[in-house]
């Protein structure tokens, strides 16, 4: 935990890094919980018509059955497990189960479509999948293709295709020794997308949790502090909803609220925390431009004491909306899928900067360096990256060596974003070294998108890059060269949308879509894509 402080300076030369050699996350989040408090509230889920609280006894018991149950399906020590499933207890039960094996999770957005998750199932080599009803009918269109993908598991309706956990967990023991793993060993893997080509897998290992809690805190005001309850309408598929809420809130015994919010409504969200009595949440920047527009300073009241969000960079409109609204600063932090929570503000020891991101986290050395890996000093403009070995680090992208080497320069790892430190110390973020698109919170890249157009019979060449936006902070917006035959038409530009919202996922596809003749392109045949960008 981060010391106590009343400065950063402080907080920062009185912490350390505690990280043992044997941990495995299963028992630190369940386990242990289970056995000093077994009633304490570990997740609170709403299910619309009813709230079911789940205790960290009925968490150990649940992952234990399903641990045995794969392990008697053949799943061992190293093996992936596909966990497709929205905000739920049963995301974490099965998460736990699967670390509790030694075995790799893999996450996977509820919103991927066809082709997404062939790519993640097959690159990662899954073994067994943890689904809903939806998840099966999307998964029944691939099935065929996924020959070493032996075992789906539906935790809501009994199946030809899957085995219906609900009736095989009962005969399973309730008792399972969590496997005692190094702290290096892998337990996560987070697909990420890049500039170009496939998307990569980000392995992290058990030690990853505890890299991120020193950033947690912060963001949060110095969580926990009693009456703490967490809530994020991000989605657990993504490393900010599972790692930045959901796994930090069960470590500290934060109850942590759980809902399938199908679309964001901000009216919602204000009643949402007033009925639970949120008082930490992580929210994107997006979802909190939508809160504004919904709000109303006679009707939304709320007690809350820490607002963390990241994505995308806060304003200052944004900064003292939510000062007016909640009473509170709301801390913008910064990281990545392969190195996250490394850079935040934290309202308890100073108010933010407007524009800036925040400072180092206590346990990471962040700097901003120029080509030669020097650092820079204030107000001059580099990459941002992070020295040494810490615990938050990735391992490496999962069959991707080559990838992995190129993420480090020397003692750095290249974050690929520009910024500049300020006079305060603090970091002020520029962008995006490469072409990778920033939309409502999401990073999204164009070789993936651009790869699935490229599938639709119309499209001969064609290229994806960010537009600014004053919501999203940017759509996705393609350019599209036809094949002969096809004419430029709003059904064929709907016909390509929902190409790829049914493939991908609803939140990659492109919302403007223009079509173009000839590219500019370099002397080698590249699209010039900052071109593009000047256009679009």
């Amino acid at each position: 935990m981060l010391p106590p402080g009343s400065t950063l300076e402080e907080v920062r030369s009185l912490f350390r890094w505690e990280v043992p050699e044997r941990y495995n996350m299963a028992a630190d989040v369940c386990d242990r919980w289970a056995v000093s408090a077994p009633n304490r509230t570990a997740i609170i889920h709403d299910h619309g018509d009813r709230t079911e609280e789940v205790s960290f006894a009925e968490l150990r018991e649940r992952a234990n059955r399903l641990a045995n149950l794969l392990a008697e399906l053949g799943i061992e020590r190293g093996d992936r497990v596909g966990i497709l499933l929205p905000q739920n207890p049963w995301t974490a039960i099965a998460h736990i189960a699967a670390w509790k094996l030694a075995g790799i999770s893999i996450p996977l957005f509820t919103l991927f479509g066809e082709e997404a998750l062939e790519y993640r199932l097959k690159d990662s080599g899954a073994r067994a999948i943890i689904t809903n009803h939806e998840g099966l009918t999307k998964l029944a269109a691939i099935r065929g293709k996924l020959g070493g993908l032996r075992q789906y598991l539906c935790i809501d309706e009994a199946s030809e295709d899957a085995l219906d956990l609900l009736s095989e967990l009962p005969r399973c023991s309730e008792q399972f020794e969590t496997v005692n793993t190094n702290s290096n060993d892998p337990a996560l893997i987070i697909y990420t997308s890049g500039t170009t080509g496939s998307p990569k897998g980000t392995l992290h290992a058990h030690r990853s949790l505890l890299g991120h809690l020193p950033g947690v805190e912060m963001s949060h005001d110095f969580l926990p502090q009693d009456g703490d309850k967490l809530w994020t309408p991000a989605d657990w598929a993504w490393i900010g909803g599972l790692m930045d809420v959901l796994m930090p809130g069960l470590h500290h015994a934060v109850p942590v609220v759980s809902y399938r919010m199908p679309k964001f409504d901000g009216e919602f969200a204000f009643e949402f925390i007033s009925k639970h009595g949120i008082r930490n949440a992580f929210i994107p920047p997006t979802a909190l431009k939508m809160m504004r527009m919904a709000w109303s300073k006679d009707r939304h009241k709320t007690e809350m004491r820490s607002i963390a969000s990241a994505g995308e960079s806060l304003g200052t409109e944004l900064l003292e909306w939510g000062h007016e609204a909640f009473g509170l600063w709301i801390n913008e932090f910064y990281g990545q899928t392969e190195c996250n929570m490394i850079v935040s503000s934290c309202g308890a020891l100073a108010p933010p900067e407007p524009g800036v991101m925040g400072f180092a986290v206590p346990g990471h050395d962040v700097q901003v360096i120029n080509e030669y890996g020097t650092p820079l000093g204030p107000n001059q403009r580099g990459q941002i990256a992070v020295r040494g070995k810490t615990p938050v680090m990735f391992l490496e992208y999962w069959n991707k060596p080559e990838n992995t080497l190129e993420k480090y320069s020397g003692e750095w790892l290249l974050t690929g974003d520009t910024g500049m430190l300020v006079e305060s110390g603090a970091i002020r973020f520029v962008g995006r070294n490469d072409d990778v698109i920033t939309s409502a919170g999401y990073r999204i890249g164009p070789g993936e998108i651009e790869n699935c157009l490229l599938g639709h019979p119309a499209v001969a060449i064609c290229a994806v890059v960010g537009k600014p936006d004053p919501m999203r902070t940017e759509i996705v917006k393609a350019f599209v060269c036809l094949n002969t035959g096809y004419e430029e038409s709003e059904s064929l530009i709907n016909d390509l949308q929902e190409w790829v919202k049914l493939r991908l996922s609803p939140h990659e596809y492109p919302r403007e879509i223009a079509f173009i003749e000839e590219f500019p392109l370099t002397t080698t045949g590249k699209i010039i894509r900052r071109k593009l960008r000047e256009i679009a």
